[in-house]
């Protein structure tokens, strides 16, 4: 094989493995901005605000669906069975970073899923809405979920980067342990979240949520083996 062409198949393989990276993944390009309540009409949990940098990442488009989730394991713990497009819930923390990992992805930070959620770090309330009004354009919450389940995803409006549901539908696992002060000694450089805690870190409020609890900064939490239908989760890479 000539160099040339040693090249060629090389970047070849570079650009299809890329390819198939990106499959369902929208690109994240890394920077940095202002973590945490910037509203100031926040929990304490959401402050102080603080200044974080992150690199380059890629997320998922979409939640994970329950047909998703039954093609990889085999199975789905949804309480609302019976709707492929809706996303998996009833899945502990355990179990989401379980299918992304044999995905070979994982489960997004805490800074990433924020930052992502407000389209790229910007002043965000509601991922992908400026301003106060029209919520129910962007997210299933308590005031619009007449069905009382998850909803399929991406009927709701995208944010600035083309992620869907960041803000209500389900309560998406992240990657961190939870604590509730841990913004006032957060490193600035891509955190990860504490080293000790018993409780995994979710974000974005779900359909039986109130409009403060879907906003993008706002924060919840439980234990790694607990199952609740209104929580599931996205991948990242």
């Amino acid at each position: 094989m000539t160099f040339a062409l040693a090249i060629s198949v090389v970047v070849g393989n570079s650009r299809a493995a890329e390819s198939k990276l990106a499959e369902g993944l929208v690109f994240v390009k890394g920077g940095c901005f202002e973590m945490g309540d910037t509203f100031g009409d926040g929990a304490v949990s959401e402050r102080p605000v603080h200044t974080v940098c992150l690199s380059d990442f890629y997320i998922d488009k979409y939640l994970v669906t329950q047909s998703d989730y039954k093609a990889r394991t085999g199975d789905s713990p949804s309480n609302f069975a019976g709707c492929p497009n809706c996303p998996v819930e009833s899945v502990t923390w355990s179990e989401a970073n379980k299918y992304c990992t044999e995905a070979g992805k994982r489960l997004p930070t805490e800074a990433e899923w924020e930052y992502a959620a407000r389209s790229g770090g910007k002043k965000e309330k509601i991922a992908g809405m400026q301003g106060d009004g029209g919520l129910g354009a962007y997210a299933w919450f308590f005031g619009n979920s007449e069905a009382a389940q998850p909803y399929p995803v991406g009927l709701k409006k995208p944010n600035g980067l083309g992620l869907y549901d960041m803000s209500g539908n389900v309560w998406e696992w992240v990657g961190d342990r939870f604590d509730k002060h841990y913004y006032d000694e957060s490193p600035k450089d891509d955190p990860k979240g504490p080293d000790h805690g018993d409780e995994r870190a979710q974000r974005g409020g779900s359909w039986t949520n109130n409009p403060k609890q879907v906003r993008t900064t706002a924060r919840s939490s439980d234990k790694p083996d607990g199952r609740l239908g209104n929580v599931g989760f996205r991948c990242a890479k």
